[in-house]
This record gives structure tokens, C-alpha cells and sequence, in this order.
């Protein structure tokens, strides 16, 4: 897909200043020199594409009075595809990716309480017959990132 720095633009914005109103796409729109349905067709194309994931609020769990924790397991690579699988059936997993290293599955696992969080967990284990490591954090350092979109033109601002 050939992104344009209008895509550019339009990607900076979605991560950094998402309108909250009745109309965010022509609020957009309006800041792009565009038309909404221009915003949504773009949007729609890099979606479909691959290039955006999804499009929604991120909230601080942590502050919502929920349980979070990184969990690392060593699965044999035949069992990879079916291991994720049963992690990927529990709604609080964020995040399930592999590494090159002995554990070689990790994931990211939010809930209400740190008993259902262990709840989970242990079902996980049983569902799987392999050992789940639970690496909680003990001190957060960073939470939010924003991807700097390369090659997006710069707009100058008259002083």
C-alpha cells in the first residue's frame, strides 16, 4: 500500500488527537482540509490493508481498579498455533506474541481482580498442560507510545 502524507497526517492525528465529539470523521476532515467521507474511506483502506489495527480509546486499567500482568510460557513450536489459541479465548488478553527464546510465548493478561487474573491463569496451565509464568510489574515506567509516521511533511506554523 502506498501511503501518502495525507494518510500521514491522518495517522498522526488518530494516535495523538482523536476528536471525542458526535462527529469525529468530520472533524477530521475539516482539519485535513477534507471531506468525512474522504477520512472514512482512507481509514477504511488502511484497515483493510493491514496498517491500522483498530481504532478506539485506551483506558488506564490500572486506575479502573483492574489486574494486569505480563505471563510468559515455553511451548514446544508444534503446539504454538493451538497454545494461543486457548490463550486468545479469554477477552482480557491484550497483547500474544512469539520470541526466539526458550519461552517462546508471551502475553499480556488484564482482569478484574488478581484472583480472577490467577483464575485464568490456572485454567490456561490445565487447558494447555504447560506452565504459565506470571511476571507482574513492579513498577510501571512507560504505558503510551505513538508510532512517528517517516516521511510525513512537517507543517510550518506562521508566528
Amino acid at each position: 500500500m502506498t501511503v501518502d502524507n495525507l494518510d500521514k497526517e491522518l495517522l498522526t492525528l488518530i494516535q495523538s488527537d482523536f476528536p471525542i465529539s458526535p462527529r469525529p470523521y468530520l472533524d477530521l476532515a475539516i482539519q485535513l482540509g477534507i471531506t468525512e467521507e474522504e477520512v472514512i474511506t482512507r481509514l477504511r483502506k488502511m484497515s483493510e490493508e493491514g496498517l491500522i489495527r483498530r481504532i478506539g480509546a485506551i483506558f488506564d486499567s490500572r486506575a479502573l481498579g483492574y489486574t494486569s500482568t505480563l505471563c510468559a510460557m515455553e511451548v514446544p513450536e508444534e503446539r504454538i498455533a493451538e497454545t494461543a489459541r486457548v490463550i486468545n479465548s479469554y477477552p482480557g488478553v491484550t497483547h500474544n506474541y512469539t520470541r526466539q527464546h526458550d519461552y517462546n510465548l508471551w502475553f499480556t493478561l488484564i482482569t478484574p481482580s488478581p484472583e480472577v487474573l490467577q483464575q485464568i491463569i490456572g485454567e490456561i496451565e490445565k487447558k494447555t498442560g504447560l506452565k504459565v509464568y506470571n511476571l507482574p510489574a513492579l513498577k510501571l515506567f512507560k504505558i503510551k507510545v505513538n508510532f512517528t509516521v517517516p516521511g510525513r511533511e512537517e507543517k510550518s506554523h506562521a508566528l
